[in-house]
């Protein structure tokens, strides 16, 4: 994967570690952001429609169950959350909560062979479209990104002073 980025870019890591250290970057800026978070503001909402904080955090935690389900192409038609009717109550229970999910999505995309990323065609479930294997792995990480982007604008709308997350 490397390669078709960039012909001339060389580094010595399996494409399964780049997606790895990729996934590894996106959350622990996400988790800055998230733990910048006042406790009071955890139900702060832009507009009325729009998910809460906490909502957001947790939608970018609960898919790592739903990713996890789709890359080892499970059956999603029957799909519950483990977090179904968990309350909110604070970042840092959503993160502890989400950890057993986290970890189990990372040792399956670990298991991943080259061949498996180039080859394997994954269908998504909301939009019925295939994608091999690496690009969707990717795409998870971009959907991440997108609210980790989403996250920073909730917290300048707050006032909430941003943690540099560009080191």
């Amino acid at each position: 994967m490397a390669d078709a980025i960039c012909p001339s870019f060389r580094i010595q890591m399996s494409n399964t570690e780049l997606i790895l250290t990729n996934f590894n970057e996106i959350r622990r800026r996400s988790i800055l952001l998230w733990k910048s978070l006042p406790e009071s503001s955890i139900h702060w909402k832009p507009d009325p429609k729009a998910m809460s904080a906490i909502q957001l955090v947790r939608h970018v935690l609960e898919a790592d169950y739903g990713w996890n389900i789709i890359i080892n192409k499970g059956d999603m038609s029957n799909y519950t959350t483990p977090w179904r009717n968990r309350p909110f109550i604070s970042i840092k229970d959503e993160l502890e909560f989400a950890q057993y999910y986290r970890n189990q999505f990372l040792e399956s995309v670990t298991n991943f062979t080259d061949s498996q990323l180039a080859e394997t065609t994954i269908i998504h479930p909301g939009n019925g479209k295939p994608y091999k294997l690496g690009t969707y792995l990717l795409r998870i990480g971009y959907h991440e990104s997108v609210h980790t982007g989403q996250f920073l604008s909730y917290l300048r709308l707050m006032g909430v002073e941003r943690p540099d997350i560009w080191d």
